[in-house]
Order: C-alpha cells, then structure tokens, then sequence
C-alpha cells in the first residue's frame, strides 16, 4: 500500500494505540509491535499544505512557499508569546481565530525532567503524546494562544520547553517528579498577574507507550538516507518508531514523504 506520511493519530488508552492513514483508511500501526516493519521511501515528497510535489521539506511537510506564507507555519506556533490573533491579526485571521484565538492551556509534562508547554485546549492530550510525556497537568487555562505564551516565557527560567529525544525514547524517567507539587510551588514564585489563569484542575493524565523493551541507545533514521527499512518493530512512543536494533524513526520529520507499506 502507497500512501503520504502524515504524523501518527493516536488515542490514549490503557496504552497509547497509534495509527497511519491509507485511502482514509486507518493502518493500526500497534499490530505490528514485535513483528517485522518493511517502510520503503518512494523518493517522492508532496506538500502537507498544497499538495505540490517538492525535493525538501520546511517544517513538517511544507513546501518552501508555504512555509513562508501558510498561517500553520508562523512564527507563533513555535513563539506562542507573538501570536496576535486575538488582536484580529496573523497571516490568515480567519485561520487564527479558530485555531489560536482559543481556550489554549500551559501544562507540565514529565519524561527525564519537567517541560513547560502551550497547546490548544482540544489538542490535550494529543500534545502530550507526540511529545512522549510519561505524564501531565494542566497548569494553566487563558481565553487565547497570546496569554499561555506570555506564561510560558517566564516559565523558561524554570523549566525547559525543549524534550530531549534521547531519553525520552530510552525511557529515562525521573520518578521523583511531583507534577501538582511543581504546578502549586510555582504560584508561590511568579507574579501575581501571572498566576490569574492558574486551573484548579490537579488531574495528573498518566501516559504508558506500547512498547515492548526500550533501547539502552537511540540512533536515528532518516528516509532519505535509508529509503528501504526493514526491521523488527519493538515499539512507538511519541512519533517515533523503535526497531529491535536500537534505531528509530521520527514519522513527524517525514510528513509529507510517499512511502509503500509493505505487509
């Protein structure tokens, strides 16, 4: 079966189940765990955006002009704080209004350390899951994209808003985390008008991976380097595929890529 990479859809059940899209049809990709995987790189990528046939790809799957001019693709989805669309500006009002003019949330994740994060509220625990968190909470609930990032920001002084694949994908998780414990300690140390939008949700959403042993190191695959992978599945955690031989793939990276499944 031919088809173009999309990131995983995942669900979060007892354990996370992920799957690929064929003809709009699902491809569980959890059936494959302890199996053989054969992926072959067609050579052919496609804009996620305009669907334009391309030779590289700009953030997840764009081409390059719609990665200059795609509202998907602005400064803040990954500067949160720049966002302007409750100012009734962006690239595409009508595309920020619904999408960044929203209830958006700051959570804490854990994995090998606590990570501060903004997301819409509807992608929660989406988010989380592409992430790899072993765990989350809801910090904070504001109205719009522009006030979470504003939070954010001081919060980096703080804690990273960076997740460190590696040990992520080894599984190295710091067990002593305290996730309502950090969230409460910070009310103590921010402003004042900082802590207004603070939830009083402590629900702490516990994540487990379908994976079958982690990896003691990680090496990382890339499609245009290795266009035919064949290898044993042993597991999926965030977007990334794990193979019994300790390489991994990430699928987010190759959004976009024509790929044959082979079963």
């Amino acid at each position: 079966m031919k088809f173009i990479l999309h990131k995983m859809a995942t669900v979060l059940n007892e354990s996370v189940t992920y799957s690929l899209f064929y003809d709009n049809q699902p491809i569980h990709i959890n059936e494959f765990i302890g199996k053989p995987f054969h992926i072959r790189f067609t050579r052919n990528i496609y804009c996620v955006n305009c669907s334009k046939r391309i030779t590289k790809t700009f953030q997840n799957g764009l081409c390059f002009n719609c990665f200059q001019t795609a509202p998907e693709a602005a400064e803040c989805t990954i500067r949160p704080e720049l966002c302007r669309a409750h100012l009734g500006e962006g690239r595409n009002v009508e595309w920020e209004s619904k999408n960044h003019n929203q209830p958006h949330i700051v959570y804490l994740a854990a994995s090998s350390e606590v990570k501060v994060g903004v997301t819409r509220s509807t992608q929660a625990p989406t988010r989380w899951i592409d992430q790899g968190a072993s765990a989350a909470i809801r910090l904070a609930e504001t109205p719009n994209r522009y006030e979470a990032g504003k939070l954010e920001v001081a919060l980096k002084s703080i804690f990273t808003d960076k997740t460190n694949w590696q040990k992520m994908l080894k599984n190295e998780i710091d067990e002593s985390i305290d996730l309502v414990d950090e969230k409460w300690r910070l009310q103590e140390q921010l402003p004042y008008e900082l802590t207004t939008f603070f939830s009083e949700n402590d629900d702490v959403t516990t994540i487990h991976y379908p994976v079958l042993h982690y990896p003691k190191k990680v090496k990382s695959l890339s499609l245009d380097k290795e266009p035919d992978i064949e290898k044993t599945l042993i597991g999926i955690k965030g977007q990334y595929l794990l193979f019994s031989d300790e390489t991994v793939i990430n699928i987010r990276k190759h959004e976009g890529y024509e790929v044959e499944l082979l079963v």
